[in-house]
């Protein structure tokens, strides 16, 4: 999963940055309101945590811009600001979520678990296709019952994968959800990476290739 996080306090985004990688999302960090819309604009994400008060241009404003632009990607809030109208504010602009600061990292965690889940059109925590089943709370895998093994790289490209079933998904598209930066297209570093997938999947044969177009997680051939 790819995550926006606009933030200008260093000390925060690096500490929210370290803690959604550890649980397996890519950060983008932006540290200014108008870089942090205009990436938002163009560029795919499957949420944004904002800071209300960014330099250059303001959360609110970069939320107001993203919504009247038709970007629906979920938006959770983070401010200093306690006051309910600071909240309706942020509410009316369109944000999804608020969080005060201080906050618990683990409190951000569920809420945006639960954020990504409900836009991808998932009312329950556990996701499944075919015998896989993948637990949102726990970050936790199961193939039958049983505990599925998986590297961090392998976890965040199954776990996109279980969000959007059915979907075919590109190549670049993937590699942007798993990669944090750099990703060369040519390269067989993603190839690799859904081999080893297939592999621990076994008999399931739930990943398949579209010719052309990408890859699809589903438990139909």
């Amino acid at each position: 999963m790819r995550i926006l996080l606009a933030e200008d306090d260093r000390e925060l985004a690096m500490h929210i940055q370290a803690s959604l990688g550890q649980a397996g999302y890519v950060v983008v960090h932006l540290a200014d309101g108008e870089q942090a819309e205009y990436h938002g604009q163009v560029e795919d994400f499957d949420a944004a945590i904002v800071d209300l008060g960014l330099p250059g241009l303001d959360g609110l404003s970069v939320l107001e811009r993203w919504r009247a632009a038709g970007r629906d990607l979920p938006v959770l809030i983070l401010t200093a600001r306690g006051r309910w109208h600071d909240k309706l504010a942020g509410f009316d602009a369109g944000a999804d979520d608020y969080l005060t600061k201080p906050f618990s990292v683990d409190e951000l965690l569920l809420r945006l678990r639960a954020l990504i889940r409900r836009s991808a059109g998932h009312a329950h925590p556990r996701l499944h296709c075919g015998g896989l089943s993948l637990d949102i709370n726990a970050a936790r895998f199961t193939l039958d019952g049983q505990p599925l093994l998986l590297t961090a790289q392998e976890h965040r490209i199954l776990a996109y994968f279980m969000h959007h079933p059915g979907v075919v998904i590109s190549r670049m598209r993937l590699a942007e959800h798993v990669y944090e930066s750099g990703f060369d297209p040519d390269s067989n570093a993603l190839d690799v990476l859904i081999g080893r997938l297939r592999r621990k999947l076994g008999a399931a044969n739930l990943l398949h290739t579209v010719r052309g177009q990408g890859f699809r997680l589903s438990a139909q051939p």
